[in-house]
């Protein structure tokens, strides 16, 4: 299974949505926190492009915030993109 990274902060709803999305697939991932962390928050834009959170990795693929992961969801895809071999 690919490795899932969720850059997030406390309070933002989507974060716990997609925290909650991946938790009840039964799915580990890691999660980098970047309330009041300028450095890491501008270290994730830099990888994703975007300032906002969630921020979410599978693997080495950039699936976006909660909305494109659960698109991925709804779509049956999820489970491809979790177990690509790279």
């Amino acid at each position: 299974m690919q490795p899932v990274t969720v850059y997030t902060t406390r309070w933002c709803p989507f974060c716990i949505r997609a925290k909650m999305l991946l938790s009840n697939r039964g799915i580990d991932f890691s999660e980098i926190k970047v309330d009041g962390d300028p450095e890491l928050r501008a270290d994730m834009a830099r990888r994703a492009g975007r300032t906002s959170v969630p921020q979410i990795w599978i693997g080495e693929t950039h699936v976006g915030g909660f909305d494109d992961l659960f698109l991925l969801e709804r779509q049956g895809q999820l489970d491809n993109l979790l177990s690509e071999q790279r």
